[in-house]
């Protein structure tokens, strides 16, 4: 490697750590709806108190400080140092493996991948701020740099990255709704009668049934959606019940005849031998991440997206039912395997056409 190149290579590791902080930023206040800008330095999740620069280093303050705050000693999550590390080296690869015109592009397109794949990871959402504004991001991309969509014309490129966008939402909409179609409801029996509870928290409610402990929100995603309780004995408030089925929507109850709004009650228990819960294929946020990945790779890139990233899924759920009991309650979020199938593109996109082009005409 020649010095030059070392000079920048070294650049491009160290703006990606750097932007990696920035990132950081980003994965723990999206979720909570807090401004990126304000407060503008970075603070303690724990103690709130804000961070001094040289506290705050990319790569090296975690080291310095142990992984602890030096205000209270709360323990800083490793994420923090994992998202710097694996930025910088993004950054590396696609300055090493990228013409310079298309290297800003994916930059600013492996930020957004590992946003979503973070918080998709922590809170199961991808925010409307990645999805949305990526595909944007993408679209005018591809109007400046229609190399993006292998191109020399800016329309032609525009119009490649906006269907790639479409396709990549359209697919995933197919698929949720056939899904839901099919496998929208889960029957289960329990091993023997077991105790339930649903007890207001907040704007949500705390849903428990025997081990299994969830918020009630986490099981509706659209107003159709019904959770049905089959009961020997069931108790709303005060009034108490025999031998029933409580029917459930987001906002309401059902039991009989009898409807009442759950704004209305405080608490729900009793003991209940099934439940059958809504299922969802995939969150919407998963369809609007897979066309921000069109708008930037395109048509192609959706299809192996699709397909890199279901297989790693199901792999993964078969390890976790190898190693480990499935409680029913549990959920996998699609969006890093997704992110992982569009950096395979990006990357190895082209070999593997001509790898399965070879197969196909050998």
């Amino acid at each position: 490697m020649s010095g030059y190149q070392f000079l920048f290579s070294a650049f491009a590791f160290v703006l990606g750590a750097v932007v990696g902080s920035f990132l950081n930023v980003c994965i723990y206040r999206l979720p909570l709806e807090l401004s990126v800008n304000e407060p503008r330095r970075s603070f303690c999740p724990a103690c709130k108190t804000p961070i001094p620069w040289h506290h705050n280093l990319p790569l090296i303050s975690w080291f310095v400080l142990r992984g602890r705050c030096a205000n209270c000693g709360s323990r800083i999550a490793f994420r923090y140092f994992g998202v710097e590390l694996i930025t910088a080296l993004l950054f590396l690869a696609v300055w090493r493996s990228f013409p310079w015109p298309i290297v800003p592009a994916y930059w600013i397109f492996v930020s957004l991948i590992i946003v979503a794949t973070f918080i998709d990871f922590e809170h199961f959402i991808i925010p409307d701020q990645v999805t949305i504004g990526g595909t944007i991001a993408g679209l005018i991309a591809s109007a400046a740099l229609p190399e993006l969509m292998n191109t020399d014309s800016r329309i032609a490129a525009v119009i490649r990255s906006a269907l790639g966008a479409a396709l990549g939402y359209l697919t995933l909409l197919v698929v949720l709704e056939a899904g839901k179609v099919a496998f929208g409801k889960k029957r289960i029996r329990f091993d023997s009668p077991t105790a339930f509870n649903w007890k207001r928290h907040g704007d949500d409610a705390v849903f428990v049934a025997g081990d299994e402990r969830s918020l009630w929100s986490d099981h509706f995603a659209r107003e159709t959606d019904r959770l049905l309780l089959y009961c020997d004995e069931g108790k709303i408030d005060e009034r108490a019940y025999q031998h029933v089925t409580l029917e459930f929507h987001y906002n309401r109850v059902r039991v009989g005849s009898d409807q009442m709004m759950l704004d209305d009650v405080n608490e729900i228990s009793g003991v209940a031998r099934e439940v059958q819960i809504p299922r969802e294929a995939m969150g919407r946020g998963d369809l609007k991440f897979l066309a921000a990945i069109g708008a930037f790779l395109g048509w192609r890139a959706v299809l192996f997206s699709i397909f890199a990233g279901s297989l790693l899924g199901s792999l993964v759920g078969l390890l976790t039912l190898v190693i480990g009991k499935r409680v029913w309650s549990a959920k996998l979020p699609f969006g890093p395997y997704l992110a992982f199938g569009a950096l395979t593109w990006m990357f190895f996109g082209e070999d593997f056409v001509r790898w399965y082009t070879g197969l196909l005409s050998p």
